[in-house]
Parts: C-alpha cells; sequence; structure tokens
C-alpha cells in the first residue's frame, strides 16, 4: 500500500459513523441538539484547524484532560492533552516551579504562596504545527498533515521508532504500550469533521479552550487574535504552531 492510499484511509477511518440513512441520522442529530453536518459534505479544503487558549480563563480543575482521555481512549499514565501549573515566586521569571501531577487529570493540590508569587495554569497538547518537525522526522510517512491543517498519525503504517517523538519540540507525542504505535492529540478529527467541537473543549466549565477553523472568517479566533496579546510555544522554532494562547506569561516554557 502506497502512502498517499493509507494517508487516504486514515482519513476515511476518522470519519466513520454509525451506519444509518441519511434521514435517520440527520433526525438522530437533531433529537440529540448535535449539528447536522453530512460527513460525506465535509470539505477538508475549505477548513484550517487550530485552538485558542485563554490562560486567565483557565482553574486547573483537569475536566479537559479527562474528556480527553476518555474520548480518545488514552492509555492511563499517557496524555494526549495536560495541564502545568506554573509558580513563579516573587515575579522570578527565570526560576519558575511547574507542576503536573498525572497530567492535571485529577486538578492540583493547594499549596501555600507569598501574597507577591504568581500561580497560573497552561493547558497544552499538540501545536499542529504547519511546519511540524515530526512530520520531517517520520521516515516511512505515518505522520503526516492533512489538509485542513490536522496532523495525524497513520498508525497502520508507524512503525514505533519514536523519531516523532523526538522531533517534537513540544513533549506532545508518546508511545502507546498497549499497541507500539505512537500517539498524540487529533483536535479529536472524529467529531470535528462532522461539525462538532473537541472533547477538551467541549468539557472546559470557563471557556478558556476553544477549536478555531482560521479558513473561516466568521470564526471568533480572528477577533480573538485581532485583539489580544496572543503567542504560541517556542516561536523561535518557527514550527507554524497553531495552538494561540492569550497573554502567555514569559515564565511559561
Amino acid at each position: 500500500m502506497n502512502n498517499e492510499a493509507t494517508r487516504r484511509e486514515v482519513l476515511k477511518d476518522t470519519g466513520k459513523f454509525i451506519l444509518l440513512s441519511g434521514a435517520a441520522r440527520v433526525a438522530l442529530q437533531t433529537m440529540r441538539g448535535e449539528p447536522v453536518v453530512e460527513p460525506d459534505k465535509y470539505k477538508m479544503a475549505e477548513h484550517w484547524w487550530g485552538m485558542t487558549i485563554d490562560i486567565d480563563k483557565c482553574i486547573g480543575c483537569g475536566n479537559c484532560v479527562k474528556a480527553c482521555a476518555a474520548e480518545n481512549d488514552v492509555p492511563e499514565g499517557f496524555f494526549r492533552t495536560w495541564v502545568e501549573r506554573y509558580y513563579v515566586p516573587d515575579a522570578d521569571l527565570d526560576s519558575p516551579q511547574v507542576d503536573s501531577p498525572n497530567g492535571g487529570f485529577n486538578g492540583f493540590p493547594e499549596i501555600n504562596r507569598p501574597v507577591n508569587a504568581k500561580t497560573f495554569f497552561v493547558p497544552k497538547l499538540c501545536n499542529h504545527c504547519a511546519h511540524s518537525p515530526c512530520v520531517q522526522a517520520c521516515p516511512v510517512g505515518a505522520t503526516f498533515e492533512s489538509p485542513d491543517g490536522v496532523v495525524l498519525v497513520d498508525q497502520k503504517y508507524c512503525i514505533g521508532c519514536r523519531y516523532c517523538v523526538q522531533a517534537c519540540p513540544y513533549g506532545c507525542r508518546y508511545l502507546d504500550p498497549r499497541k507500539n504505535v505512537v500517539d498524540k492529540c487529533t483536535l479529536c478529527y472524529h467529531r470535528i469533521t462532522k461539525g462538532l467541537t473537541t472533547a477538551c473543549a467541549e468539557a472546559c466549565p470557563t471557556g478558556a479552550r476553544k477549536l478555531a477553523d482560521l479558513k473561516n472568517p466568521n470564526d471568533p479566533v480572528h477577533e480573538f487574535l485581532r485583539d489580544n496579546h496572543v503567542e504560541v510555544l517556542k516561536p523561535h522554532l518557527a514550527t507554524g504552531a497553531k495552538v494561540f494562547y492569550k497573554d502567555m506569561d514569559e515564565a511559561v516554557r
């Protein structure tokens, strides 16, 4: 099987849905209050996906981590998304203390901190880079960029060499011990191609995380980028990261 055929198969697999007649499927979606989007009408060329994160709104509850694990069958002890807590004593940006107990899955324990110290939470996930180092590192083309801007892994083609894991500068990939293949955040591709948002964004109680379609002129992402101070992680690497953070502290690594 050639590389392109494999990629097409992965994209097709992520779009599989319950096999109902068109009318029955629409009726079921309507009853559930879900957006009525026919899978065969999704056009990849019309979308360019990313995510926005408002750090000030993140409360470190861990709901996003739990929702992601449940939605994507993430093995225990591994994470497609996780939350880090930054503790900056005396506003010393050069010496932040960072913890992420179990990826923030169960939230964070209270800590005693001086009045002038700063504490905040930073959700992290695959940045779905437009110029992905992981894609370049994969020797068999198992890691690839979809036409709508999502970095995916063809697990049927992955040989588990971990080159992409080492190449990712954000630490967003892991080797699934059950299948011995690489896994990572897919922006819930099986959901967004049906008109749904990601599991993590849906579960966030404060709206700190939002799926963004950069090709959609009506998407709130454009206002978010225009009206706020927005940065990406490790901008000096020029990876074309598409997870945009509002008011990200200088202490964030």
